[in-house]
């Protein structure tokens, strides 16, 4: 998959690490930052168990589904064009994008929605 694609909900942690704090204003920091940890994991709680509430185990079946379709019909669509034995025009390099993107999309909410339930955000129904 692509890495410029995925990143769009993937963050790296580049969280900052003061190392010359007093062991007091360490303590201090660590719990502020364990604060706003928490609400954001509140809020992701909050707003994504709302919104997926009714996630169960044949939702992730029929995303599952789609996604492994989506793979297919872009290899599918790319040895349909090799097979032609002729450069591939514009067009047919834009359907093929166009699978491509379809697949790492539904990949992309899949893995997006796994981590959802991982992290407790979202429980299944």
């Amino acid at each position: 998959m692509s890495t410029v694609a995925t990143q769009s909900w993937r963050r790296r942690t580049d969280h900052f690490e003061p190392q010359d704090l007093d062991p007091q204003e360490q303590r201090r920091l660590r719990g502020l930052l364990e604060q706003i940890d928490y609400a954001a994991y509140a809020a992701n709680r909050e707003v994504s168990g709302h919104m997926l509430a009714g996630v169960t185990l044949k939702s992730f079946e029929a995303l599952a589904v789609a996604a492994a379709t989506a793979r297919a019909r872009w290899a599918a669509e790319a040895l349909r064009q090799s097979g032609a034995g002729a450069p591939s025009t514009p067009d047919q390099i834009a359907r093929l994008t166009a699978h491509r993107t379809a697949f790492e999309e539904l990949a992309d909410a899949y893995e997006g929605l796994r981590r959802l339930v991982e992290r407790g955000y979202v429980t299944l129904a």
